[in-house]
C-alpha cells in the first residue's frame, strides 16, 4: 500500500473506511439474521491490463463482508430485476443481477467491441471543443427491482473484468414503492430516494462492498455510475420485510420462504452450496440450486438453522431433494423452537428416510414456533425446504408492529 491509503499494484486494499461512513449496527431488535455489518474493505483504481492465458479472475480485489450473510434481495430467482437504464451500448443491464461470478472470454468480440458480461454504457464526451470532458455530475444509471422488499445491510457492486473501462465512482439510492411500478413512476421527480452508498470513488475488476446502515423497508434502487463505464454484479444483501396485509390475506402459507421473511441463522456446513438455496421460490432446476455438504468421515450429521416470518403454527412439511441424485441426503428430521417461551428444541417430525430427486410430504401439528432446525444424516443434499402454515395473532401484530416501524 502506498503512503497515501491507495492501492499498490499488486491490489491490495485500502483501510476500512473512515468514521461516519456507513457502517451503523443493526437494529438491536431486528430478527437476527447475520452479524452487524461493519465497514469493508475499500479499492479504487484500475486493475492490471488482462494477461493472456491467465485466469481471469487471479488478480481479482475482494475482501470478506460481514453482511454476505444476508440473503441477496436482488437475486433474480427471487424475482429481482433491472427494469431500465439509460444506457447499455456495450453490455445489457439484465446481466447486473445474473446468479454466479461474471464470465470473461478474451476472444469474444461482437459489431460494438468487446462482449463483456455485465453492464457497460458508452464513453462519454464533453458538450464542445473546449469542454472535451464530461461535467462533474454526468452519470448513467439503472433501476433495480428488489426480488422481495426489505431492510439493506449492505451492496457489492462487482467490477470483474472491467479493468480500465470502469467507473471512476458509484452510488446507490432506494425507495419504497408498489413492486409493479415502472421506471416512469420511478423517475418522476416527486419520489423520495434515500442515499445508500453516497458518491465513493471504485476500483476496477474488484468486488466494492459497502455497509449500509438504513433502516427502512425498501423495494427498489437507483445505481448510478460516473461518469459511464460497465459493472459486472450487483448484490444487494439484507433482510426480507414481508407485506403484513399481503400475508395475513394468504392465510396459510410457506412460512419459512425467503419471499414471506423467513431465513437461514446458520448451518454446519456451505461447502458446495448455500442453505439459502433452500428457501428460494420455485423448484430447484439444477445440482447446484440446492444446499449440499462434503462428505462427513464422522458419526455426526449436518443441520440448518431457520428462522420464521413469525410466530407460526407448521401444519405441512415438504423436503425436496430434486436434481440430488447420487448425493442426496439419506434422512432427514425436523425440529422446532419457539424464542418467544424460551423452551427446548422438540420434534416436528421423526428422523425420515429421503428418496433421491423427490418431493417427501408430511402433515404435522404441534405448538407455535419461531425457528426451525432442519437434520440430515449422514450428509448430503437437500434442495427446497417447505414449511406451509399461518402466523399466530402474536406473530402476525409483532410482524406488523415491525413493518409499520421500518416504513
Amino acid at each position: 500500500m502506498t503512503p497515501d491509503g491507495t492501492p499498490t499494484p499488486d491490489g491490495t486494499p485500502e483501510a476500512p473506511g473512515p468514521p461516519g461512513s456507513p457502517s451503523t449496527p443493526a437494529d438491536p431488535d431486528t430478527p437476527a439474521g447475520g452479524p452487524a455489518p461493519a465497514s469493508p474493505a475499500r479499492f479504487t483504481g484500475s486493475a492490471r491490463p488482462y494477461r493472456p492465458g491467465s485466469d481471469p479472475y487471479a488478480d481479482h480485489r475482494s475482501a470478506p463482508a460481514d453482511f454476505e450473510a444476508y440473503a441477496d434481495l436482488a437475486d433474480r430467482r427471487l424475482g429481482a430485476g433491472v427494469i431500465a437504464a439509460n444506457d447499455e451500448f456495450f453490455a445489457e443491464r439484465e446481466s447486473l443481477l445474473l446468479p454466479g461470478p461474471a464470465v470473461f472470454d478474451p476472444e469474444r468480440f461482437g459489431p460494438k467491441g468487446k462482449i463483456m458480461d455485465g453492464w457497460e454504457t458508452r464513453r462519454r464526451r464533453g458538450a464542445a471543443p473546449d469542454s472535451p470532458f464530461p461535467a462533474p455530475g454526468d452519470h448513467d444509471w439503472a433501476l433495480v427491482r428488489l426480488g422481495a422488499p426489505g431492510v439493506v445491510r449492505g451492496v457489492v457492486v462487482d467490477t470483474a473484468h472491467f479493468r480500465g473501462n470502469h467507473p471512476s465512482a458509484v452510488s446507490v439510492e432506494a425507495t419504497a414503492a408498489p413492486l409493479s411500478a415502472s421506471a416512469a413512476d420511478l423517475l418522476d421527480e416527486g419520489v423520495p430516494w434515500t442515499v445508500l452508498v453516497p458518491r465513493t470513488e471504485v476500483g476496477g475488476h474488484a468486488a466494492n462492498a459497502f455497509a449500509v446502515g438504513v433502516e427502512r423497508r425498501f423495494t427498489h434502487l437507483r445505481l448510478r455510475q460516473y461518469p459511464d463505464g460497465g459493472v459486472a454484479r450487483l448484490r444487494v444483501h439484507g433482510e426480507v420485510v414481508p407485506d403484513p396485509g399481503w400475508l395475513a390475506e394468504l392465510g396459510t402459507f410457506d412460512v419459512v420462504a425467503l419471499e414471506n421473511g423467513g431465513a437461514v441463522e446458520d448451518a454446519s456446513d456451505r461447502f458446495y452450496s448455500s442453505p439459502w438455496n433452500t428457501i428460494l421460490p420455485g423448484r430447484s432446476q439444477r445440482m447446484d440450486d440446492g444446499w449440499e455438504t462434503r462428505r462427513r468421515r464422522d458419526r455426526d450429521g449436518d443441520w440448518v438453522r431457520y428462522r420464521l416470518a413469525g410466530q407460526a403454527l407448521v401444519r405441512a412439511v415438504e423436503i425436496d431433494t430434486a436434481c440430488l441424485k447420487g448425493n442426496a441426503a439419506g434422512f432427514a428430521a425436523l425440529l422446532g423452537r419457539d424464542e418467544h417461551t424460551g423452551g427446548d428444541w422438540f420434534p416436528i417430525t421423526p428422523r425420515v428416510p429421503l428418496q433421491p430427486d423427490t418431493a417427501h410430504r408430511f402433515l404435522v401439528g404441534g405448538p407455535p414456533v419461531t425457528h426451525v432446525r432442519m437434520e440430515i444424516f449422514p450428509d448430503g443434499g437437500i434442495s427446497r425446504l417447505r414449511l406451509h402454515g399461518s402466523l399466530t395473532a402474536a406473530g402476525a401484530a409483532r410482524l406488523a408492529d415491525r413493518a409499520e416501524r421500518l416504513a
